[in-house]
């Protein structure tokens, strides 16, 4: 057995490949950015191609700067951008359409639809989740009623759906070559087509949204000692290593936090902003607006199941400030601009780009600054852009403590903006608990790895990844409570600004 494992993080904004030790630690790692496509305004793609492309070039990237060769790595994991679907030729491997990004609006109308007929909830005692334009059936529906092509190889069973780690897993074990067409567990749970408990694909569900079941990947554990089948040797690895892990991304990072007990939380702060609770081998069907997913299943045993608060703009409101405003040129500048401000001047962003999701879910909200007066400046708007993530995370925090019974006593970040001092100590202030940074932030690759680490008996348990785990930074809460109830208020009147504003 190779002495490392490799896992692949397809993510919104880029695609990387890191190699992991047997402690959990980084050996090499290798970043390509892709094109975000906007054909008009609320729709967002991603070329399935251009993907492929730099997936294959970073795995060979990382091989080459830690010096090893494909066969040197055990097993292979897989981590990605959840919700973010393909449709594509059997055959070929030639995708019909460009994939349709999580965060993309565009089938607010069929969601709509949906919603006639049974309200927000009328699929969430199956799913687990309401009907929302985040999730991935009614992307697929989009395609296929959209592009007629697609929905001729759908129904003759020459079409492949899936969301990207399929795409990746499939180009990987051969693509048109007898690829394997799997998904895991906690990506299909994103569908909003597969039944939480017996984890099988819905047939009502595909009945009511017209998803031909043929296209649709085979539902496979987290970590499958059953291998989904091996590498090419004339793939981008130049060897035959096993792929048998798979997470989407916020799962990955819950894994790779090792929160493996029940009470165990963790919040990702990335292009979105995504706060999960691990709540054990039963679904806690959410009443205060968050979704009920599966937290990973590790081979036979039972699947673990988690609450969910998504959050859809969180780094990507750096980003905007960044690329749209010109107000920073990179964006860790963020920080050094907010610094300046003793506080947020009274101003507040809501950053509902693409509507709110979690608690809320509301696709009709737009984004907003509010609290505007002669005082604000450039300092004032920076500091807004820090506490809107953790305002919202505020927001998903109430709503898990009244969801699951029971109180956050800490909270695991990880991500992008953990290295955001200024963030972090905010997040720890409006939250009144300890926040804590683990010496491998990069948890969402180390989930994957550990996934297919256990399948190979890399690892040998969860105890074992446990060790592995250690703090590198705790961040206590240091607001009085008056400050902290009076900024929260503003906070939910600039929220409530948001509402309504797309007829």
């Amino acid at each position: 057995m190779g002495g490392y494992i490799g896992a692949v993080d397809q993510g919104t904004t880029s695609s990387r490949f890191i190699i992991f030790d047997a402690a959990g630690r980084i050996v090499a790692m290798d970043q390509k950015e892709h094109r975000q496509i906007f054909p008009q305004p609320g729709y967002v793609e991603h070329d399935p191609v251009e993907i492929w492309e730099n997936t294959q070039e970073v795995i060979a990237g990382a091989l080459r700067k830690a010096g090893i060769s494909g066969a040197d790595l055990a097993a292979l994991g897989i981590t990605n951008q959840r919700e973010t679907v393909v449709v594509w030729d059997r055959r070929t491997g030639r995708p019909y359409y460009n994939a349709i990004v999580w965060q993309c609006t565009r089938t607010r109308d069929i969601c709509e639809e949906l919603i006639k007929d049974g309200g927000p909830d009328r699929f969430r005692s199956v799913t687990g989740l309401p009907v929302a334009t985040y999730f991935s059936g009614p992307k697929i529906k989009w395609i296929l009623d959209h592009v007629p092509e697609a929905r001729r190889a759908a129904e003759a069973g020459e079409a492949l759906f899936g969301t990207m780690e399929s795409w990746i897993i499939w180009q990987l074990t051969g693509g048109p070559r007898g690829g394997a067409h799997v998904t895991d567990v906690t990506n299909a749970s994103r569908t909003m087509l597969m039944d939480l408990k017996t984890l099988a694909w819905d047939q009502n569900i595909l009945d009511v949204l017209g998803i031909p079941r043929q296209g649709l990947p085979r539902i496979v554990p987290s970590s499958d000692r059953a291998s989904w089948g091996p590498t090419m040797e004339d793939g981008p690895l130049g060897a035959r290593v096993p792929v048998c892990g798979a997470l989407g991304d916020q799962q990955a990072a819950l894994v790779g936090q090792a929160c493996f007990e029940p009470g165990e939380a963790k919040n990702t702060y990335g292009t979105g902003c995504f706060l999960l609770l691990n709540t054990g081998t039963t679904p806690i069907p959410s009443r205060h607006g968050l979704i009920t997913t599966l937290a990973y299943q590790l081979g036979n045993n039972d699947p673990v199941y988690c609450l969910e608060g998504s959050v859809a703009i969180a780094g990507a409101l750096v980003q905007w400030v960044r690329d749209n405003l010109g107000l920073i040129k990179a964006a860790p500048e963020i920080e050094r601009l907010a610094m300046h401000a003793e506080d947020n001047g009274g101003v507040y962003i809501v950053p509902a780009f693409s509507g709110l999701f979690a608690p809320y879910w509301r696709s009709d909200a737009r984004g907003a600054i509010v609290g505007l007066t002669r005082y604000a400046n450039k300092n004032h708007i920076a500091r807004a852009v820090l506490e809107a993530c953790a305002y919202q995370t505020k927001d998903i925090v109430e709503a898990m403590n009244k969801d699951s019974g029971v109180e956050l006593k800490k909270l695991k970040v990880d991500g992008g903006m953990v290295h955001n001092e200024l963030l972090m100590q905010f997040q720890a202030d409006i939250l009144d608990v300890p926040v804590i940074r683990p010496v491998v932030s990069e948890t969402t690759c180390l989930g994957a790895a550990y996934a297919a680490g256990l399948a190979v008996g890399f690892w040998r348990d969860t105890k074992e990844l446990c060790r592995n785990w250690a703090v590198d930074r705790t961040w206590e809460p240091l607001m009085a409570a008056a400050v902290r109830d009076a900024g929260y208020r503003g906070w939910k009147k600039a929220v409530e600004r948001t509402l309504d504003w797309v007829e």
